[in-house]
This record gives structure tokens, C-alpha cells and sequence, in this order.
């Protein structure tokens, strides 16, 4: 049973990855765009643009959301995803009460910790990551193959 998990792990990975980018990226576009009920609190409206940090906290959320979604540069989009996430939780729900629970943090949580795993665990299966990966080593293997003439 170990083994059959264990090789289905990175697809795991790879859905879990892409079920966070699009929940994450649609908090983007409904803050940015008024999609999706628009951004919380709006009434279905839109952040004013350049709005600190809520504008810049959108931009992340749909360009980091997206970038994970694909599974294209995914380490780092997953750092800049949890690092906003983690300052959603102290900046805005932290100085409210103590615990989630409490100060209706816990989706900017869950959000900070599931991202903070894909940048130690990357992209899985179904990225581009992978896709260009397993392109430069292609071409990594050729140029090794042929010699260089001085």
C-alpha cells in the first residue's frame, strides 16, 4: 500500500498545487476585477487600485495564484503566495484576537502553510515546471554529447 502511495505522490502533489493556485488566483481576480462577488466586503466591487495592501495583496493573489495554478516557477510563487498570506494573518487578523478562529484568519492560514509546503515540495506532476525541466535536461544531455572543438 506504502509503495502504490508513494508513486502517486507527485500527482498528489501536482492537484493539490492546482486547486490551491485557482482558489488563490479567484481571490485575486474577484478583489481586482469584482468577479466572483467581488472583493470581501465590497458588495461585489473591486479594491481601489493602489490601495495598500489590499491592491498589492490582489496583484499577488492573482499573478502568484496563477503562476502555482500552471505550476510554472513554482517555488517562488508559492514563497511570495505564503510570505503575503502570513502578513494578511498579522497585519489585518492577528491584532483582532489571538486565535483563527477567533479573528476569521484561518483561510489566510491555511492559505500561508499550504503554499509555505509547495515551496519545499515544488510543483509535483502536471507543471510546467516539470515540462521545462525535463527540456533542459534534454538539451543538457546533447551538449555533453558532443564534444568541443578548441
Amino acid at each position: 500500500m506504502t509503495a502504490r502511495l508513494n508513486s502517486a505522490q507527485p500527482y498528489a502533489i501536482g492537484l493539490f498545487r492546482i486547486v490551491a493556485g485557482l482558489l488563490f488566483a479567484c481571490h485575486g481576480a474577484a478583489s481586482l476585477f469584482g468577479v466572483l462577488g467581488g472583493a470581501a466586503g465590497t458588495k461585489g466591487g473591486t479594491v481601489p487600485t493602489g490601495a495598500w495592501p489590499f491592491w498589492y495583496a490582489a496583484v499577488i493573489q492573482l499573478v502568484a495564484g496563477a503562476l502555482v495554478l500552471v505550476g510554472l516557477g513554482t517555488r517562488g510563487a508559492a514563497f511570495m503566495a505564503s510570505g503575503s498570506m502570513a502578513y494578511a494573518y498579522f497585519d489585518v487578523h492577528q491584532p483582532d484576537a489571538l486565535w483563527p478562529i477567533q479573528n476569521g484568519g484561518e483561510l489566510s492560514v491555511l492559505f500561508c502553510w499550504a503554499f509555505l509546503l509547495l515551496v519545499f515540495t515544488g510543483s509535483g506532476a502536471l507543471g510546467l515546471d516539470r515540462l521545462f525541466a525535463s527540456r533542459s535536461a534534454a538539451g543538457e544531455k546533447e551538449r555533453a554529447s558532443h564534444p568541443v572543438a578548441a
